[in-house]
């Protein structure tokens, strides 16, 4: 993976110098402003275009066509160029795929990345294999600067060529190792979809709002930056190659110091100085080389000012980015990160063209009048700047306060007097034990070693939840030295402590793995051996060699026929099933299935979260069939969305077509709701036209419980107002039926008993009970609609007013619909409503 994202960086730093100097040469830099608008139309287009084929291709494919299609391009360009054929509109075209070519090689690589490494694995290695980008981009653009003085540009595009297509065979090869073997479940899983309604998710949150300002403002400084230096150095050197020579070194050399600033620098601005200096020192660089260029416009300067770009905007500014984001929801950043990176990035570059068309170009302004332009953008960057950073502390102390025992709503922390860094210390050393758990939850986002003494003190917290937590963010903290005392916390009954403790230990014994392995496997206290069994399976179910070579089913095989004959100590069966749904060895899942049907709770409620882990499309079926158990019934839920989002297609056509007894059916809705997700309540709204009423208003919850916990998911107003018109078309036929059978009571009434037997009359009065319940499911699942239209909290109120026992009550519900409904909602429903009142 770091080989295939060096070709990737390395092959566009060598193209990129080229490309520019060949745009600035033939075309001018009058004419960049259009590229820009070009770049910018057609990325957006092209994301789109994209995210269509991605759910109709595999991944695999996409990059293979990719990657050969840019080999195809830069060959065709290569003898364009040998033949002198290259014109205006070759260049453009070249120009926009360079910037495409950029966006989508990186995105491609990075949903590749998340399909081969599970999270684990992810937070340990995405590091090292980042730095194959950075050494990419080092090694392409000396390339490029040595080569271009003796070698011809086409000789660059060709040897670009030849490097891309090596991603081939290693592309090929990852999938062959990795991604082949993981089912589609799996893969749908590790696949990194586009954000449901992002926009949406970042109008509602002002830090969010605040952090894609940064970002656009950022993007458009750049874009104007780069404009000043490629005019200022095609001005300068008028040779084509010694001009892709000069930006092959410029570059290059803005990647070496940025790696320099990244491992040396970096850490101690931000954790000394904190986030908002961090974050003023980019715009700060910017806005003093553009003072300096009012009194010396040379290209010297001009290097400085492109400089602070290249160097500050990948090290400093991005940790502190990164930092910036980290009270918010891990499942929010993750929504909206693609959708910021990428539009608001395209979005921004475009409107640097319109600038530098209609308002540079058009008026004929020198450079002095872009420096000023873009020192007054430094200057609102700063504004939102102030304005994220007040977000920043106000996020923080909404999510402490939410988490306190006793949140004191007089006091105001003042985020000058304390900083963030202080206040997570003061948790860590003297907060309650839900606040630390919270603490180094976020702790294990960040991943900084700065709080690295305040987590090896917790490993001597009384609170077993707290010493694992502990344990598992030292596995990511501590590269160094390892915790003198780790081993004392294997001598405990708590299997998670134990677990987190082996990993730990395989973490730092890194090649030595096997020491760990032959220690623990066989160790006589059958409780660490049997967590490294599974830490073993844990970190062997995607690789081969590893399984055989520390005999993975052998040991599990043994450990299976010890229970059998009783050798084993019962209370370790149910970490072997979780094992065994870790091993990815199927030959074992029988074990499951058989656990599945236990008398013994815990061995069932072991096996429900094996088959979670397996992720084996056997189990689907029999997780389905648990969900009528109520106190197997979380568990289940949870091993079912281990599966992905794929599961709710799944749930949906079990449901729909009967797969399973009506009473599994019913359940599917709570199911469906776990995921939370805008693809769940599209789900849901698929049950909700049900036949059955039980399915109907088990959906019509749902939908409501997803409508109050998350507001950003959106609701079909044209579905949601036809499906209240069908509530109201069934109410009238119950209640009509309901009438006919109190007239037909009444008559009976007078009948003898020889006219009406008593099993009729008692199931004339079963019937009238049935009717009655229904008429009342059918008014819940009306006011859970108009709950999803109108303001959720209003509609329950008036629900509560209705099923009141005082009369004045439901008269003022009544009163308060009439004022909320509209249209013909109110025409239908107020009938309904009043009859019922």
């Amino acid at each position: 993976m770091a080989a295939y994202i060096f070709l990737i960086i390395g092959v566009l730093l060598i193209i990129k110098p080229t490309v520019n100097a060949l745009f600035l040469s033939e075309i001018g830099v009058e004419q960049l402003p259009v590229a820009f608008l070009l770049v910018a139309l057609t990325a957006i287009m092209s994301s789109f275009a994209y995210s269509k084929a991605l759910a109709k291709f595999s991944l695999k494919k996409l990059v293979e066509v990719t990657v050969i299609s840019s080999v195809t391009v830069l060959l065709c360009l290569g003898l364009l160029i040998k033949f002198q054929l290259a014109n205006g509109w070759v260049l453009y075209f070249f120009y926009v795929w360079v910037a495409i070519y950029a966006v989508l090689s990186a995105s491609q690589f990075w949903v590749l990345a998340n399909m081969v490494f599970n999270v684990r694995e992810a937070k340990r290695l995405f590091g090292f294999i980042g730095s194959g980008a950075i050494l990419g981009g080092i090694f392409g653009g000396y390339a490029t600067s040595l080569l271009a003085p003796f070698v011809n540009t086409e000789i660059l595009l060709f040897l670009s060529a030849f490097l891309l297509l090596l991603c081939i065979p290693l592309l090929r090869n990852i999938w062959s190792l990795r991604v082949s073997k993981l089912n589609s479940y799996k893969q749908k899983k590790r696949t990194v979809s586009l954000s449901e309604r992002p926009l949406a998710l970042i109008k509602n949150s002002k830090h969010l709002t605040y952090i894609a300002l940064i970002v656009a403002v950022s993007v458009l400084v750049a874009k104007l930056v780069d404009y000043l230096f490629s005019d200022f150095a095609s001005t300068a050197i008028q040779d084509t190659e010694e001009l892709t020579s000069f930006f092959g070194f410029w570059f290059s050399t803005f990647n070496l110091v940025s790696l320099l600033v990244q491992l040396f620098i970096t850490q101690r601005i931000v954790g000394i100085w904190g986030v908002g200096f961090s974050l003023f020192l980019l715009p700060f660089g910017i806005f003093l080389g553009g003072a300096i260029f009012f009194l010396l416009p040379e290209l010297s300067v001009v290097i400085f000012i492109k400089a602070m770009d290249g160097v500050l905007k990948q090290s400093v500014h991005k940790s502190a980015t990164e930092l910036l984001s980290l009270p918010l929801p891990f499942e929010l950043k993750n929504k909206t990160k693609s959708f910021i990176d990428v539009v608001v990035d395209s979005i921004a570059t475009g409107l640097a063209g319109f600038i530098l068309i209609f308002v540079v170009q058009n008026l004929a302004l020198p450079s002095v009048y872009i420096v000023g332009i873009i020192l007054i953008l430094v200057v609102v960057w700063g504004f939102f700047i102030i304005q994220v950073r007040k977000e920043y502390f106000k996020t923080f102390r909404n999510n402490l306060q939410r988490i306190s025992d006793r949140p004191e709503k007089n006091q105001r922390p003042n985020p000058k007097q304390v900083t963030v860094v202080e206040g997570m210390r003061s948790v860590f050393q003297n907060g309650s034990e839900e606040q630390i758990l919270f603490m180094l939850g976020k702790l294990m986002e960040i991943n900084d070693k700065r709080f690295l003494p305040n987590v090896q003190a917790l490993l001597e917290h009384p609170s077993t939840r707290v010493r694992t937590e502990a344990i598992r963010n030292l596995y990511f903290l501590n590269t160094g030295a390892m915790v003198s005392n780790v081993n004392e916390l294997l001598n405990t009954d708590d299997t998670a402590l134990t677990l987190a403790t082996l990993e730990y230990l395989l973490m730092h014994a890194q090649r030595n793995s096997e020491v760990v392995y032959d220690t623990y496997l066989d160790h006589e206290n059958s409780s660490i051996a049997n967590a490294a069994l599974f830490c073993l399976a844990k970190e062997t179910r995607d690789n081969f060699s590893l399984t055989v070579l520390y005999n993975l089913s052998g040991r599990i095989q043994r450990n299976i026929e010890a229970h059998k004959k009783g050798l084993a100590e019962p209370d370790t069966f149910p970490l072997l099933l979780k094992t065994i749904g870790c091993s990815n060895l199927d030959r074992f899942y029988p074990e499951i299935l058989n656990s599945l049907k236990s008398t013994n709770p815990e061995i069932v409620r072991a096996a429900i979260e094996s088959a979670g882990f397996s992720l084996s499309d056997i189990f689907v079926k029999e997780l389905i069939f648990i969900l009528p158990h109520k106190e197997y019934r979380p568990i289940a839920i949870q091993a079912l969305q281990n599966y992905g989002v794929k599961m709710m297609s799944v749930l949906t056509e079990t449901a729909k077509e009967r797969l399973v007894p009506l009473e599994t059916c019913r359940l599917v809705p709570i199911v469906l709701k776990s995921f939370n997700s805008q693809l769940a309540v599209n789900h849901l709204f698929d049950l909700i036209k049900d036949q059955d009423l039980t399915i109907r208003i088990e959906a019509v919850r749902a939908l409501s419980d997803l409508h109050r916990e998350n507001e950003v998911l959106k609701f079909d107003q044209r579905s949601i107002v036809n499906l209240i018109f069908d509530e109201c078309r069934l109410y009238h036929e119950t209640l009509s039926a309901m009438h006919n059978q109190i007239i037909v009571a009444y008559r009976n009434r007078k009948r003898s008993q020889k006219e009406v037997t008593a099993e009729e009359r008692d199931a004339r009065a079963g019937l009238l009970e049935l009717l009655e319940r229904r008429l009342d499911t059918g008014l819940e699942r009306i006011f859970k609609l108009l709950g999803l239209k109108y303001h959720q909290g209003d509609v329950e109120i008036a629900y509560q007013g209705i099923l009141s026992e005082k009369e004045e009550a439901r008269a003022h519900a009544i009163e308060f619909l009439d004022n909320v409904l509209t249209g013909n909602l109110k025409r239908r429903l107020l009938p309904i409503i009043e009859e019922s009142a």
